[in-house]
């Protein structure tokens, strides 16, 4: 069987997520990276667009949700989970990374945050 899939590498937004009212007021830089996985052969063979699900909605998608200040990382990344799985029923898995770029929280690190695999 053959496994394919689409994906968004390290996509950059600064959101209004975080406990601290700070992260709330001021913002921080976000990393987005996710694989979704879904049978896409028919639109390998025909090369036509509506017989795919397009990249650049699903970035659509994690934008929309990305703009909703949270409390929790693992808020914001189920969230979109939920709404790519709602929007497109053919979905099989989708893998998520959210990364807060350079937490505050007294270490120097490139990033925290939270990975989902949904099946």
């Amino acid at each position: 069987m053959t496994k394919t899939a689409i994906f968004l590498d390290e996509v950059r937004f600064h959101a209004f997520h975080g406990v601290m009212p700070q992260e709330r007021t001021v913002g921080a830089d976000f990393t987005v990276s996710l694989r979704v996985e879904y049978d896409f052969t028919k639109a390998a063979e025909s090369d036509v667009l509506d017989d795919t699900i397009s990249y650049a909605e699903i970035y659509e998608v994690v934008k929309s949700e990305m703009e909703r200040p949270s409390q929790l990382l693992e808020h914001v990344a189920m969230r979109i989970v939920k709404a790519i799985t709602a929007k497109w029923p053919q979905v099989i898995t989708v893998d998520i990374k959210l990364t807060k770029d350079n937490p505050p929280m007294g270490a120097d690190c490139k990033g925290a945050g939270v990975e989902i695999h949904f099946t």
